[in-house]
């Protein structure tokens, strides 16, 4: 993959990730159906990639089962979290909720690994929380927007804890093998639930759910990881700051979600922040000494 090929997968990778809000919404079905049936797809997709174009070997999990059953867990709450936002919200405001996972990650960060929280860092936290703030149509909690949003940010902390959970074994597990297996765990926890509703499903929303499943966990995860291999990690940070920036935009063109001038200005301030806050790992990834994980 040359570095021209690695950049437009990163973008397609990035449209893909924006897509889900919008797979979402079209599949009538409940949250659960959504996330089980993704994450089953997701399995299928992810298994071919791994047989036919990862070269990465697979490791014994013997150490690591553990922390990829949290993680599966974390995953599977934070889908159903964020499709009830979608539900209830819509698209762009369930996604402006989720991208506020930045700012949980340096809090979170700071308190689990005792990492001192810098100043850059400080800003990026009130970038999020002013973003938010306008992005908030009133502070009712009894209106389905603040709801959705709600629902979108406690979808975007499970996401930080999944990503800080990740980090804690990060290296000692190819990211495709911890990907299929995360997600096999998902399928197992939803099963139970989605199961007495599965024969009510339309084909046309099984369709949305396959490619829910396919393109925007599977295939986009998979060139997510080809393309690190050519391009420098701060490079897919400003990349896959792009992501709300595609859902919101197929939304406001598909369902007449139309972002008013306040959601607008508040969604820009998180996608800056989401950008910092990518550059910023980036930039401390460097300076860590060679071997350092």
């Amino acid at each position: 993959m040359t570095p021209r090929s690695a950049l437009g997968a990163l973008h397609i990778g990035a449209l893909m990730f924006g897509l889900t809000g919008v797979f979402g919404k079209l599949a009538a079905a409940s949250p659960a159906i959504i996330v089980f049936g993704r994450a089953a797809f997701a399995v299928l997709a992810l298994a071919v990639f791994a047989r036919f174009a990862s070269n990465a070997p697979w490791k014994p999990l013997r150490r690591d089962w553990r922390r990829l059953v949290v993680s599966g867990v974390l995953l599977a709450a934070h889908w159903v979290t964020f499709f009830i936002a979608v539900k209830v919200a819509g698209v762009a405001v369930a996604t402006l909720g989720f991208t506020a996972f930045p700012a949980f990650t340096v809090i979170l960060e700071g308190l689990i690994f005792r990492e001192r929280i810098r100043a850059n860092e400080v800003l990026l936290v009130a970038l999020v929380t002013v973003g938010l703030v306008l992005v908030t149509p009133d502070f009712n909690l009894a209106s389905e927007a603040t709801g959705g949003l709600l629902w979108g940010i406690a979808s975007g902390l499970l996401f930080s804890l999944l990503s800080l959970n990740n980090r804690a074994g990060s290296g000692r597990v190819p990211a495709v093998q911890a990907a299929l297996c995360q997600n096999v765990v998902v399928a197992v926890c939803l099963l139970p639930v989605a199961a007495p509703g599965l024969a009510d499903v339309r084909a046309i929303d099984w369709l949305w759910i396959g490619l829910l499943g396919v393109f925007c966990t599977g295939l986009a995860h998979s060139l997510f990881v080809a393309s690190l291999a050519v391009i420098k990690a701060r490079t897919a940070s400003v990349v896959f700051a792009m992501e709300p920036v595609y859902g919101i935009t197929v939304a406001w063109l598909l369902f007449a979600e139309t972002p008013t001038l306040r959601m607008l200005l508040g969604g820009a301030l998180i996608i800056v922040a989401i950008v910092l806050s990518g550059l910023m790992g980036s930039a401390a990834q460097a300076k860590q000494p060679a071997g350092a994980s």
